[in-house]
């Protein structure tokens, strides 16, 4: 019988939380504040992923070009 309410529980809490954000969305598309954030987060993400590959294709190359020179001694730094 416990795990049936933690159920009705769980489903009340997801439904509050869902009728939270469909009010915060209504209030800001209002406000017409929609649009402008989730493109400015957009291209932040964007250029910090690019960065990201970035280095981590550097550290890849050169983990194997000092990996070649060096043997086993990166394994102990």
């Amino acid at each position: 019988m416990f795990h049936y309410y933690s159920y009705i529980a769980l489903d009340i809490a997801n439904e509050r939380a869902r009728e939270a954000r469909d009010a915060r969305m209504a209030h800001a598309a209002a406000l017409g504040h929609m649009t402008r954030p989730s493109m400015i987060r957009r291209g932040l993400v964007q250029g910090l992923a690019a960065v990201s590959r970035g280095t981590a294709a550097a550290a890849r190359r050169l983990d194997t070009v000092a990996g070649d020179d060096r043997g086993h001694s990166l394994a102990t730094r």
